[in-house]
């Protein structure tokens, strides 16, 4: 079978309607014409629940292919999301991680079309489920984090203080390259928010490094950034050409040596920021969703900011909170 976009949710049909003798079924269709959302969660974990509720981009980004494979941004309506998230619950969930591929860009509407939602209000409205102990937002774009997100956040007792917060370049230069939506004074003024609100908060950042174009001066204005930034940890992606894209036509081409130095250099700088983060929250006791594991001597769990603990094993810990002192 080859299914495209919209016919992989159909996979269970099409296998039933295969005939003994076929090579081949090809079922697809133009990624534009791909405009329904499918929900879907994994509670494969049973602590931890990821659910899914946006699919798709509208963003044009020199360097991403995801428009071309998931097609144009929709969204889950809200009264579905909470009825997942009470399913969840009912399930013994203790943590349900929002997922989407542009997230923030989250827009719903009742099944009439009518009363429009974004995320900042689907939170809102998650933060009155009372039967959920955890929320956690995954990745979410810098211009579509808005204040009223944050500070939503910082007052909840269930949404997580934890960002995942794409930054690519820390050079405008190279964020105009890449077709960006934002330049690095918003990103920063996003850190100095959260931060200024929960000192305590976990930051995330994705960034790219050896993107077409960018000069030893640029990854050192990115370094210099990063450095200076109040972040927790770095997902370091070295760029890889993709076909069909904007940035593979920018010149001049990184070379792959200068690209893996650089990827080294940032990640050196993530261990860093990270063993720093995890030092200034020693001592303090916070609370923590331990997770049943394989290894019956050891478990592990995370705190509200995504500080990772390891224990001896305790059955009676298993999927439940505990106050842990650092």
């Amino acid at each position: 079978l080859v299914l495209g976009a919209a016919e992989k949710f159909n996979m269970a049909a099409h296998i039933r309607d295969l005939v003994k003798g076929d090579s081949a079924k090809i079922c697809s269709c133009d990624i534009e014409q791909v405009t329904d959302f499918h929900d879907g969660y994994s509670d494969s974990h049973r602590t931890r629940a990821f659910l899914k509720v946006q699919d798709g981009c509208d963003y044009s980004c020199s360097f991403c292919t995801i428009p071309l494979a998931r097609g144009k941004s929709r969204s889950d309506n809200t009264r579905n999301v909470l009825e997942n998230v009470r399913n969840l619950a009912a399930k013994g969930i203790q943590e349900i991680v929002l997922t989407g591929v542009n997230l923030g860009d989250f827009r719903a509407q009742d099944l009439n079309g009518e009363n429009p939602q974004n995320f900042y209000e689907l939170t809102r409205a998650l933060d009155n489920i009372k039967e959920m102990p955890r929320f956690r937002i995954s990745s979410i774009e810098p211009n579509l984090l808005t204040n009223d997100i944050i500070e939503l956040v910082a007052k909840s007792e269930r949404f997580m203080p934890h960002f995942h917060i794409p930054l690519q370049s820390g050079s405008d230069k190279i964020l105009a390259m890449m077709r960006r939506r934002y330049k690095k004074e918003l990103y920063a003024d996003r850190v100095t928010k959260i931060k200024s609100l929960m000192p305590h908060a976990c930051i995330g950042a994705d960034v790219i490094v050896g993107f077409p174009g960018e000069t030893d001066d640029d990854f050192k204005e990115t370094l210099h950034f990063l450095h200076e930034l109040e972040i927790s940890y770095l997902h370091v992606f070295t760029y890889s050409e993709r076909e069909n894209t904007r940035a593979i036509e920018i010149k001049p081409v990184v070379p792959v040596l200068v690209r893996n130095e650089r990827n080294k250099t940032l990640r050196n700088l993530s261990f860093q920021k990270s063993q720093y983060f995890n030092s200034r929250h020693s001592g303090q006791t916070r609370k923590v969703l331990f997770e049943r594991s394989k290894d019956k001597a050891m478990m592990e769990g995370f705190t509200d900011n995504y500080i990772k603990v390891c224990v001896p094993y305790r059955e009676e810990w298993v999927n439940k909170i505990v106050d842990w002192s650092l």
